[in-house]
């Protein structure tokens, strides 16, 4: 494929040519006849190829790039099992009429890949439609989803990561394993929707405005920020037996959700 497609810059471009770490990928889920698979990005086809070995019951590869969906239709003419769409996964997420028992898998490209991720889980009927996703990101990306509280990393994106999906770290990817090379190495995690989550949130974006709020100055202590979110209600607080002199980043996931919760009861 070398030779018949140069990769694009601007769309983050950089296939997996590895196949052992393919391999390793498509055994994550456990893919049944009953499964349908949508990769996001699906690029030059080397991980679509392996995972049609599998038969999974519909596949739809998801490929923004136009010149790269002609390639992917003449690579796999003849399979009537595979959908190649050229279409913005944004877009198709937002038009999808997909039922439930679908996989997820996505090599993404670096500079949106925590777009993707985020608009997975905020889709406003839950438990969703996909049952997992198999992401492979840039490995500080990764790092700050699955980091825990009091690590350097850990910020907005695990609190809202963590808030509906249960995380697995997989392994770690070479640069050496993709062309062209990318500067930095990538991680491969896998989500599972929560079916049962005890933190009622009734919407999403009011978890985004406490974490924006409190992490706005996460070397700093939460009194002043968490005093801005509650009109200087200091009393809630204490309701949460929360401590306002600690920093965003010594706050568990947990509590991020009870004030949350505390939040929407404030603008009813």
């Amino acid at each position: 494929m070398k030779s018949l497609y140069l990769p694009k810059k601007s769309l983050g471009q950089n296939f997996l040519i590895d196949h052992n770490i393919i391999n390793k990928i498509i055994k994550i889920p456990n893919i049944k006849k009953n499964n349908t698979i949508l990769e996001i990005g699906a690029g030059n086809g080397n991980l679509t190829k392996f995972i049609l070995k599998k038969n999974p019951k519909k596949f739809f590869a998801v490929e923004k790039d136009k010149h790269l969906s002609v390639l992917l239709k003449k690579r796999f003419v003849g399979n009537d099992n595979i959908e190649i769409i050229n279409d913005d996964i944004f877009n198709f997420l937002k038009n999808n009429t997909l039922n439930k028992e679908v996989i997820i898998f996505g090599n993404l490209p670096y500079n949106i890949s925590t777009q993707i991720l985020a608009s997975l889980i905020l889709i406003e009927k839950w438990p969703p439609w996909y049952e997992q996703i198999i992401f492979m990101f840039q490995k500080e990306v990764a790092d700050r989803i699955v980091a825990k509280n009091n690590s350097k990393e850990f910020g907005r994106l695990s609190v809202l990561c963590n808030w509906r999906l249960e995380i697995k770290k997989h392994f770690n990817v070479s640069r050496h394993c993709f062309y062209p090379k990318p500067k930095i190495d990538s991680t491969v995690l896998s989500f599972k929707p929560k079916k049962y989550n005890k933190f009622l949130i009734q919407n999403p974006k009011n978890l985004e405005t406490v974490t924006r709020i409190l992490f706005s100055n996460r070397r700093k202590m939460i009194n002043k920020n968490f005093l801005k979110l509650f009109n200087n209600n200091s009393s809630i607080a204490n309701d949460l037996n929360l401590k306002m002199n600690k920093r965003p980043g010594e706050i568990s996931n947990e509590m991020f959700y009870k004030i949350t919760m505390k939040y929407e009861k404030l603008l009813k």
